[in-house]
């Protein structure tokens, strides 16, 4: 299993209380997998820039994916625009990896046998591994999730990560996250206050 897979999953098993946005996650997505790509050699960071380590094939369909659109000529990517190029819509395209893998299930209607919109995991060793993976305290699972707003992380207990280059994929998902909520935020003031001016006084 990977990163990005592991937290799909803790955010449809953990998260099931609350919201969490598909924009964040996918933000979150995207730097799990710069992640899982470090870790494999795939890539390297020279500062805040993606460098690529030539062609990998990793066994990951998505993460094959990853490595294949990495930008291969100086100057290189920044990691924050990689998450922004990279992240667009990718929750949708793990969570139809795990259906298309039978890790996830259409839940059939309360009324009506047929099929609905809503998914909800399925017993499964992915599952069990995302759990365990979770259960562990796992820091960079722990950072991303809080990001993606699965969960708070306790400011006292903040996870401690040796690696600088994870540390920068990090924090570059929490300014993205952070900035995806300011344009959120500025998007409902306009909204809000053109509804004013047709409503009236």
């Amino acid at each position: 299993m990977t990163t990005p897979r592991d937290l799909l999953i803790v955010a449809m098993d953990v998260g099931s209380s609350r919201y969490v946005e598909p924009g964040d996650l996918s933000l979150a997505l995207a730097g799990a997998e710069v992640i899982d790509l470090l870790g494999a050699g795939a890539l390297t960071l020279e500062g805040d820039r993606i460098v690529s380590n030539n062609q990998w094939t990793l066994g990951d369909r998505l993460l094959d994916e990853a490595a294949s659109s990495l930008v291969r000529q100086p100057p290189h990517e920044p990691v924050e625009d990689w998450l922004w190029r990279r992240g667009r819509g990718l929750s949708q395209a793990y969570l139809a990896a795990l259906e298309t893998e039978g890790q996830v299930a259409r839940q059939p209607g309360r009324w009506l046998p047929v099929r609905t919109g809503r998914t909800a995991l399925v017993d499964s060793p992915a599952r069990r591994h995302a759990a365990d993976r979770w259960a562990s305290g796992e820091p960079v699972l722990a950072v991303l999730a809080a990001a993606a707003g699965i969960h708070d992380l306790p400011t006292e207990d903040s996870p401690s990560i040796a690696d600088e280059a994870v540390v920068t994929v990090l924090a570059a998902v929490n300014d993205a996250v952070m900035e995806l909520e300011a344009v959120r935020q500025r998007r409902s003031i306009e909204e809000a206050a053109f509804d004013n001016i047709w409503r009236g006084p």
